[in-house]
C-alpha cells in the first residue's frame, strides 16, 4: 500500500484557500484544493491569524486541528508536508519556524521572500535542518509551458525572448518593499522565473542561467508620485540567447502575461489562456519568401494542471521518484534578478533610495 502523507497549511487566504472557489480559474487554484485533491495526501491541520478565514477553512476541509498561531501548530501537530501561503512580508519568519520543526518537505508559495538576503537566510536554515523546500513557481509544472519548452528545438537558433506583464499595480515603489505589494515582485516573480526556466532548457545543462546586469529602458514614473515606477523594461544578453527582455507595465487597464520566443525558424507565443507555435513555411503571400505559419498539430491542453502537478511533484519527491521541480535555488535566482533591477532603478533615480 502506498504511503499517505499528512499535510498542514499555514495561511488560509487567497492562494491558500479562497481562490479554489473562483469559477473562472482552472481548478485546483489554491493550496487547499490541490492538497485535498491528491489521493496520496491527507490535509490534517490549518493555521491563520484571521479566525474568520480559519473557521471557513475548517468547515470546508472538515478538520478540527486549527490554529491562529503557527508556533502552537508546530508544537502540537507533526506532519510530513507543511505548505506556507502567508503574505510576502511574513515569509521569512514563518518559513524559518516551519523549517526548524523539521517536516519532510516544505511547500513555499512564491516569491521565496521580500529580497535576496531573506531568501538566502531561508536557504541556509533549510540546509542546516536538512529540510527540502519546493517553491510554487506554478508555470514550471504547467503542461502548456512544458509543451513550449519541448518545442524550442523546432524553431531553430533562439534570437530573442521577450516577457511582458501588464496590470494596474505599480511596478515598484520603495515604500512597498516591506510588504511586497508591487508587480515586479508579485507577478514579476512568475515572469522572470519562467524566462529562467526556458534559458535552462536551452542550455541543455543543469547550470542555472541567471540574468545579469540589466540595461534598463522605458522607465516611466507616476506623475503625482515620482518615486512610483509605472513602467520598465530590463534588457539582457545571455550565453544562450543574445536578446532577452522583461517588460512590466503598472498602468494598464487589463492583466496580461506573455512570453514570446523567436527563433531562426519559428516562434512561440504563450500566455494566460493561449499558446501559439509557429514555423517557417513557404509563403502563401509572397513568391520566393518564407512566412510564419501556425503549427496546427499542436493544441493547448484543456487543463494545464499547474497546481495539481506541483503537489504531485511533492509526492513523487517524497517517494524518491523525482527531484523537486522548483527549488529554493530557483527562487533565489529570481530574487537576485529582481534585486538587480531595483538597484538599477535606484541608480537612475536617486530619490528611490531615500
Amino acid at each position: 500500500m502506498k504511503k499517505i502523507y499528512t499535510a498542514a497549511l499555514v495561511g488560509c487566504g487567497r492562494i491558500g484557500f479562497s481562490l479554489g472557489f473562483d469559477k473562472k480559474r482552472e481548478q485546483p487554484a489554491s493550496h487547499t484544493m490541490a492538497l485535498k485533491k491528491n489521493k496520496r495526501i491527507k490535509l490534517v491541520a490549518g493555521c491563520d491569524t484571521d479566525p474568520v478565514k480559519l473557521e471557513s477553512w475548517k468547515r470546508f476541509v472538515r478538520c478540527d486541528k486549527i490554529y491562529t498561531d503557527v508556533s502552537d501548530m508546530l508544537r502540537s501537530c507533526k506532519t510530513d508536508i507543511i505548505a506556507v501561503a502567508v503574505n510576502e512580508e511574513f515569509h521569512l519568519s514563518v518559513t524559518l519556524d516551519v523549517i526548524r520543526s523539521r517536516p519532510r518537505l516544505v511547500i513555499l508559495e512564491k516569491p521565496v521572500a521580500l529580497n535576496t538576503g531573506d531568501a538566502k537566510k531561508i536557504y541556509r536554515t533549510a540546509k542546516e535542518f536538512n529540510v527540502p523546500v519546493l517553491v510554487n513557481h506554478e508555470r514550471r509544472f504547467a503542461l502548456d509551458y512544458s509543451a513550449a519548452a519541448n518545442y524550442l528545438s523546432e524553431i531553430g537558433d533562439i534570437q530573442s525572448i521577450r516577457g511582458v506583464l501588464c496590470s494596474g499595480l505599480r511596478v515598484y515603489s520603495p515604500e512597498d518593499e516591506k510588504t511586497g505589494a508591487y508587480s515586479l515582485l508579485h507577478d514579476g516573480t512568475h515572469l522572470i522565473d519562467i524566462i529562467l526556466y526556458f534559458l535552462e532548457k536551452l542550455s541543455g545543462k543543469e547550470k542555472k542561467w541567471l540574468l545579469y546586469r540589466p540595461s534598463l529602458s522605458g522607465v516611466y514614473y507616476d506623475m503625482e508620485k515620482p518615486v512610483v515606477v509605472r513602467n520598465l523594461c530590463a534588457n539582457y544578453k545571455t550565453d544562450v540567447c543574445p536578446d532577452v527582455s522583461v517588460t512590466i507595465s503598472g498602468r494598464s487597464k487589463f492583466f496580461a502575461f506573455e512570453v514570446e520566443i523567436t527563433g531562426t525558424q519559428g516562434r512561440i507565443c504563450i500566455g494566460n489562456g493561449y499558446m501559439h507555435f509557429y514555423k517557417s513555411r513557404q509563403s502563401k503571400l509572397y513568391t520566393g519568401f518564407y512566412s510564419l505559419e501556425e503549427d496546427r498539430f499542436v493544441r493547448r491542453p484543456k487543463r494545464t494542471l499547474y497546481f495539481s502537478n506541483m503537489v504531485q511533484n511533492a509526492v513523487d519527491f517524497l517517494d524518491g521518484k523525482a527531484p523537486l521541480g522548483s527549488s529554493l535555488e530557483d527562487g533565489i535566482n529570481v530574487m537576485a534578478v529582481i534585486d538587480e533591477i531595483k538597484e538599477g532603478l535606484k541608480k537612475e533615480n536617486g530619490t528611490l533610495g531615500n
